[in-house]
């Protein structure tokens, strides 16, 4: 990955995704200056199932494929965030994420995305939101 000036403001892209939506300005600034403004080439591997998680990653724009046990499960596009799971738990990563085309993206690392999460409440519980969802749809997938 390789650090680069985007187009688009970050605190529109931040303000953009559901994670970061409830923010207000001070929180917006707070996550701006954490936050690096990466582009990848299509075939990167952003990050690998199995390998400790170093970072969060918002999708700003292009698209990749979600990948677990080398099979397609997914794919995410702009305004979509990966990461958060291994951040979160401190446990390798769950699937492999590949840049599909040339991307644009904000990645928080790790250190920064704990800071964050205790600096602003609201991205807590909307992250322990989506968990909620993924371990539901989990749930009706297992069980249906």
């Amino acid at each position: 990955m390789v650090k680069n000036d985007l187009s688009d403001s970050k605190a529109a892209a931040l303000r953009s995704t559901w994670l970061f939506s409830a923010c207000n300005r001070k929180e917006l600034t707070q996550l701006e200056s954490a936050c690096d403004e990466v582009k990848v080439h299509p075939g990167s591997v952003l990050c690998e199932e199995g390998k400790v998680g170093k970072e969060f990653c918002l999708i700003i724009s292009g698209t990749a494929k979600v990948t677990k046990n080398n099979h397609e499960v997914a794919t995410l596009g702009p305004g979509d965030a990966f990461g958060e799971l291994s951040l979160l738990d401190h446990l390798p990563r769950s699937a492999t994420v590949t840049a599909e085309s040339e991307m644009e993206l904000l990645v928080l690392p790790a250190r920064e995305f704990t800071s964050v999460l205790e600096d602003i409440p609201s991205m807590a519980v909307r992250l322990l939101e989506a968990m909620a969802k993924r371990l539901r749809d989990a749930d009706d997938k297992a069980y249906g």
